[in-house]
């Protein structure tokens, strides 16, 4: 029986959970609201490693993860009832963070990133790119990042970014990093057992 890494189901439930929370951006100190968006990253990440787990096992082929991946990606970016202002702005936040992780495991999964290059160069010259309206490039470079972080590199203490395209994506590369450090179950399942649909 196909392995299935994540699901529509899954998503939709994450998106109950949005909606039941009624999330309102404020200038608080309370991150509690905003912790299930953390969750669902942490979900997504952890569902793309598993991918790229059974590949590098070979129980799936390349183009199998890759195919998988891209799975995961359309259901992430599915259209979906509006779950209130707020809320819709911070699932666009978290779908700019996911795309780094999806194009990251496709490059990891292929091979096809900058590997001598210092990670801090990377991430400066993809602020640089942003800076100078190249969103592309910014995106392209800190993609190989995620890549890199993927394959066992740490990332550099940076600093604080300013809210940018560059800051979401690295929040996705931060996330992959953490759940690298933090759970590494996926790396040993075969795929014959099932997991719960989330916590």
């Amino acid at each position: 029986m196909k392995e299935e890494f994540y699901t529509q189901k899954r998503w939709l439930n994450w998106m109950n959970k949005v909606k039941e929370s009624n999330f309102k951006l404020t200038e608080s100190d309370d991150k509690s609201s905003g912790a299930v968006f953390i969750y669902i990253m942490d979900d997504v990440v952890l569902a793309c490693l598993k991918v790229i787990a059974r590949s590098e096992r070979e129980i799936i082929s390349t183009e199998e993860a890759l195919a998988e991946i891209e799975a995961i990606r359309s259901i992430v970016f599915n259209d979906h009832e509006s779950l209130g202002e707020d809320a819709d702005l911070m699932i666009e936040s978290l779908k700019t963070s996911l795309e780094a992780v999806f194009v990251s495991s496709q490059r990891y999964i292929t091979g096809s990133f900058d590997r001598e290059s210092p990670i801090e160069r990377l991430v400066a010259m993809a602020i640089a790119a942003e800076n100078e309206g190249d969103l592309d490039e910014a995106f392209n470079l800190l993609s190989q990042v995620g890549a890199r972080v993927i394959g066992g590199e740490s990332i550099p203490e940076i600093g604080e970014l300013p809210y940018c395209m560059t800051a979401e994506l690295m929040d996705g590369i931060d996330a992959i990093s953490a759940a690298m450090i933090g759970e590494d179950s996926y790396k040993n399942e075969d795929g014959s057992e099932d997991s719960d649909e989330n916590d």
